[in-house]
């Protein structure tokens, strides 16, 4: 009853339609950036071509039914499922840092796969050791995955030892891990060949090129699945933006509350950069921008994110394919120009506030 009468039923149902306006929009936004996403590129789209699926002959297809169906749409999927896994992975990031303008590089995620990815690259080609080609497509990927995963257990493990569960323990241990994968990265650069360097080079810069319809499958089940867990995180995540002591007493577990945090954004994160290479500021602009028009509130900021950061890294995808044909730039550039003048902008937003 109190609640209804600080709160008629007038102004719930205008503060839940207000809160679902930003949803419409950007959901209207993504869907014609897909269009024009699958109608740009070196080869033009047809009528035809789109209805080329609905044909039951068993002649495989060819010509722009092909690169439509096979190369352009899981292009455009995967950079839809990327953007969402790096913004989901950036606003969980925030909420646990409880900083806006924390990134899920600061977890060591990124740096763990990118250091993974620079050893196989250089080491075991200069090993001698013949890997089958049925593997050769897995190996790079499965290992950065591994290197990403295995640096969040090692930076969980390591902080809960020499910091007693801080927070701010939990981020100086990530800057120091960091630290260690560039000093590895680097290394490996030295040693490498010219032939590795440019793959380690295009790597480390990110490409959705690899897309295909398996990859997405696999990922929009990983969203799946990360969207069922953060479901049951959303209030401790709102209780923990008011600290860890206030969050302790309403009776949230502070410690396993991080360890669920940090293996979704393992999860998330280290599967993005596994397949994608490096791809930077989705993670940081996209729940910021969303923080900005709705609020922190767990429940409405991470659904609202995953758009943003889906729609951004696919526009700047399509950018990076047409941009230059029938060349193509790592995407990696283009989301550094996103982020280079939002932080023009915060610093202006800053300046007028004082």
């Amino acid at each position: 009853m109190i609640q209804t009468i600080l709160r008629p039923p007038g102004m719930v149902r205008a503060l839940r339609t207000a809160s679902q306006r930003p949803a419409w929009l950007l959901m209207c936004l993504l869907c014609l950036s897909i269009w024009a996403a699958a109608t740009q590129g070196a080869v033009s789209m047809t009528s035809g071509d789109w209805l080329a699926i609905l044909q039951t002959s068993d002649t495989p297809l060819s010509g722009g039914a092909y690169v439509l169906w096979h190369l352009r749409l899981p292009r455009i999927g995967f950079a839809v499922m990327i953007g969402a896994a790096l913004a989901l992975s950036g606003a969980l990031t925030q909420g646990l840092f409880r900083n806006p303008l924390a990134d899920p590089g600061l977890l060591g995620v990124t740096s763990g796969a990118a250091c993974a990815a620079a050893l196989t690259i250089v080491l075991l080609a200069g090993s001698g050791i013949d890997v089958p080609p049925v593997l050769r497509y897995w190996l790079l990927p499965v290992t950065a995955f591994a290197g990403a995963v295995g640096v969040c257990f090692v930076l969980d493990s390591v902080a809960r030892w020499l910091t007693a569960d801080s927070i701010a323990g939990l981020l100086l241990t990530g800057i120091a891990l960091n630290a260690l994968a560039a000093a590895v990265i680097g290394l490996c650069t030295y040693l490498a060949t010219d032939e590795q360097l440019r793959s380690l080079t295009f790597w480390t810069l990110g490409s959705l090129a690899g897309a295909n319809w398996f990859l997405v499958t696999t990922l929009l089940a990983a969203l799946i699945l990360a969207l069922w867990a953060l479901h049951r995180l959303t209030h401790a995540m709102n209780a923990l933006a008011l600290g860890e002591a206030a969050a302790a007493h309403v009776g949230v577990n502070v410690r396993r509350l991080r360890v669920r945090v940090i293996a979704l954004v393992a999860l998330l994160c280290g599967f993005a950069v596994a397949w994608c290479g490096m791809i930077g500021f989705i993670g940081l602009v996209a729940p910021h921008m969303v923080r900005l028009m709705v609020g922190p509130d767990q429940r409405r900021l991470a659904p609202l994110a995953m758009l943003v950061g889906a729609l951004l890294l696919l526009l700047a995808d399509t950018a990076a394919r047409t941009v230059a044909i029938p060349a193509e730039i790592p995407v990696g550039i283009f989301t550094a120009l996103l982020g280079a003048p939002f932080f023009l902008v915060l610093l202006v937003r800053m300046r007028k506030g004082r």
